[in-house]
């Protein structure tokens, strides 16, 4: 499984951007899928995550109302659509699939099994 994340780049606060995530190889039905970031100095944090079947949907409190996770499941790929982006929201961004795990903690970077490479949002103020 090989993630390939892409539309991260330089905006002006209160801009948008659209992240995509294409996922080559399996996908797991049950599973899910996330976005993380991590700012320099940082640790990295959850964004959003989506599942793949149920399309259920969930958010950072930093992000929620702001930011849209999204995906087409025919393409195996995860969208995050960011609105009214700060300063703050620069880092690097990272999509994740998890595996299907019984109670599995979407919000957790330890719930994910695979990877992509990260793609740069720049917020300049």
């Amino acid at each position: 499984v090989q993630l390939q994340a892409s539309g991260g780049g330089l905006v002006q606060a209160g801009g948008s951007l659209r992240l995509s995530c294409a996922v080559s190889g399996r996908v797991f039905p049950s599973g899910g899928m996330g976005w993380f970031r991590q700012a320099p100095g940082k640790e990295r944090e959850f964004v959003a995550a989506r599942t793949w079947s149920s399309d259920i949907t969930s958010y950072s409190d930093s992000v929620k109302g702001r930011f849209t996770v999204s995906g087409d499941n025919a393409k195996k790929s995860v969208y995050l659509q960011m609105n009214s982006l700060k300063s703050e929201d620069t880092a690097v961004y990272y999509c994740a699939v998890s595996k299907p795990r019984l109670r599995a903690d979407l919000k957790s970077a330890s719930a994910y099994d695979y990877w992509g490479q990260g793609t740069l949002v720049t917020v300049s103020s």
